[in-house]
């Protein structure tokens, strides 16, 4: 009996991996993604083809590879796919799956029952969506992501400050309102008609993989489609893998993203928040000698003082305790922020402790 030799996942960076999804992600090596973002067959049901009042055909999706025979096969399908997705996600790694509401609920169920980690659901709202033509229902003007965690243990990552100052400095809401991919970012065939019925808009995937990911992270799209995935990690200093089985799509998204350019790597920093800095105690000042055993510490206003002892800790009057204990002590207050409580004179100028703090944080980053 053969062994079968998984290759190392560097080999399968940035590569488009040709075939069934189920069969190519067997090849991926366990724990080896950070992030997957799937855009499965929806499972639309149509019966016949769509036409709008003029009589004119929509070019809506019926191919073969949305086709089931009944729910139950559709959900075995997804099971499937599911379960390796998360065979080869990190422990820290992350998921998103987008779909509408034929699909959104029964991937949903089946993620839980996987044991994945559900995080938040989030509303895509078409700026521009098709109109419905029958008359017979609301329009379908949204479809829904669900982004979830390996486990409910896992350290996934979110960028929230990031996120914040993209929206203004208002917290990022769960629900997006985007156009629908047209105009030159619309891939197209020989007779200039679209190359795939429901390819995705980079600004989506630019929003998921700046809110979810990191530079130089792994993205493993299964349904990988034009390469809307690939194009964007290009774009944003990431690596992808994608699995697409057919060939006229996979041919597009080579070229696609052969045309990508990555962009400047200044220019992919993105805002982070104190809670995401390494961690500096106030002994460590003492340490670098920013701040000196003996030293007396003040508050903004210059009238309370306490002297900084050999331990980190500071003494003001018959009291000691951490910058932070001892700030709120002085107030009255349950609690303080002690960095940005207590100053040091440092020529004719008083400083907080926070900026020497951000000094230390500042030599770590340029060793890392």
């Amino acid at each position: 009996m053969g062994v079968i030799v998984k290759p190392d996942v560097k080999f399968l960076q940035n590569q488009i991996l040709l075939g069934d999804c189920l069969t190519e992600l067997k090849k991926i090596p366990a724990a080896s993604v950070d992030l997957v973002f799937a855009d499965p067959p929806y499972n639309l049901q149509l019966n016949g083809d769509l036409t709008r009042p003029d009589q004119s055909k929509v070019d809506a999706v019926d191919d073969a590879w949305d086709k089931f025979a009944s729910f139950a096969d559709y959900d075995a399908f997804t099971r499937a796919w599911l379960a390796e997705c998360r065979r080869v996600l990190k422990p820290n790694g992350a998921i998103w799956v987008i779909g509408s509401y034929h699909n959104i609920f029964r991937v949903g169920t089946i993620l839980q029952d996987l044991g994945y980690w559900i995080l938040n659901d989030v509303v895509w709202r078409k700026t521009n969506p098709m109109p419905n033509f029958r008359g017979r229902r609301f329009t379908n003007a949204h479809e829904t992501l669900i982004w979830a965690s390996r486990d409910d243990s896992s350290k996934y990552c979110f960028h929230y400050d990031a996120m914040k100052v993209f929206n203004d400095d208002q917290q990022m809401r769960s629900d997006w309102t985007l156009p629908l991919c047209t105009g030159g970012e619309r891939l197209k065939d020989k007779k200039g008609d679209k190359l795939h019925p429901t390819q995705k808009p980079e600004s989506l995937l630019q929003r998921v993989m700046l809110a979810t990911t990191n530079p130089g992270d792994i993205v493993l799209d299964p349904f990988f489609g034009t390469g809307t995935t690939g194009a964007v990690a290009k774009q944003l200093g990431r690596n992808f893998i994608g699995i697409e089985r057919e060939e006229v799509y996979a041919r597009g998204a080579r070229a696609r993203i052969a045309n990508t350019e990555m962009l400047p790597e200044d220019a992919l920093k993105t805002t982070t928040g104190k809670r995401a800095e390494p961690r500096v105690p106030f002994g460590t000042l003492i340490e670098r000698g920013l701040v000196k055993v003996g030293e007396t510490i003040y508050d903004p206003s210059y009238r309370i003082a306490a002297r900084v002892r050999v331990d980190g800790s500071v003494a003001c009057k018959d009291n000691s305790g951490s910058i932070h204990k001892i700030g709120a002590h002085v107030q009255g207050a349950e609690a303080c922020n002690g960095w940005t409580f207590w100053h040091v004179k440092r020529g004719p100028n008083m400083v907080p402790i926070d900026l020497l703090r951000q000094q230390v944080r500042a030599e770590m980053a340029a060793v890392a």
